[in-house]
């Protein structure tokens, strides 16, 4: 993998030949003959696309997949800032990290968790999809608490927990009440809707903030699901995914 400085000294070194490159597009590779052009007012070769050199961010792992040595996050998948597009994924670590600080949410406004990256990689990044980042793991959590996962049919309107970490490195059970179900394949991370009930949770964080999407939903003691998204006028209220959905996701990575 090349930085962008280096593909800048790359293109320049071949003094304005052409490549022969290839690329990945809507899940398909192909083939192009890419030119680069001389620009004089700034003395150096182009080639008309811009090389981002890597990306970072907090969210939330939600389970570790025993069977295949995998894990999930997130509950959604990471674009682009700039195109909105899935990010495509080449290499990249998941690390762990402490959170130092919290931007409260309020009505309009979404909240964020911030924090520290610590020098300790839990694992290999494999995938970005619409449902979740995933990896492959080489450390699991001291935190970790074993749960069997509930089909989509199992999940209940009423009372049950997300487990998330908003202050230091500790994760904590907070309640919240499921308030509606959806079965419509064409909006996974919107499966479930529920709203926060736990007041300490509400004095910390106003809701759901940025750096909660994966943390784990657990009704009846069992994982039924994982937080997605905050509804931006209402931060008490937020999305989730079937835990089902991301295990079979999980799955395909063997």
């Amino acid at each position: 993998m090349y930085s962008s400085n280096e593909v800048t000294a790359i293109l320049n070194d071949n003094n304005g030949m052409p490549y022969t490159i290839k690329l990945k597009r809507d899940g398909r590779y192909k083939t192009f003959t890419l030119k680069p052009e001389y620009s004089p007012r700034e003395g150096c070769y182009k080639a008309g696309m811009w090389v981002r050199d890597s990306s970072a961010g907090i969210g939330t792992m939600t389970f570790y997949n025993d069977d295949n040595g995998t894990f999930a996050s997130l509950g959604h998948q990471i674009n682009d800032v700039d195109t909105n597009a899935i990010m495509p994924l080449l290499q990249g670590e998941a690390v762990s990290a402490s959170v130092t600080k919290i931007q409260k949410g309020g009505t309009g406004a979404t909240g964020s968790l911030w924090c520290d990256f610590e020098d300790y990689t839990i694992g290999r990044l494999l995938d970005n999809t619409s449902c979740g980042l995933y990896g492959a793991y080489s450390q699991i959590s001291e935190n970790a608490l074993g749960y069997e996962i509930s089909s989509p049919q199992e999940v209940e309107k009423g009372a049950a927990e997300i487990i998330s970490t908003v202050e230091g490195k500790t994760p904590q059970k907070y309640s919240i009440e499921i308030t509606r179900i959806s079965y419509n394949k064409g909006e996974e991370q919107k499966d479930i809707v529920f709203r926060v009930t736990d007041k300490k949770l509400l004095e910390k964080t106003g809701g759901i903030v940025q750096g909660m999407s994966g943390s784990p939903i657990i009704q009846n003691g069992r994982l039924v699901g994982a937080v997605t998204h905050v509804i931006v006028n209402n931060p008490e209220k937020g999305y989730a995914i079937f835990a089902q959905t991301m295990y079979e996701k999980s799955e395909e990575l063997n």
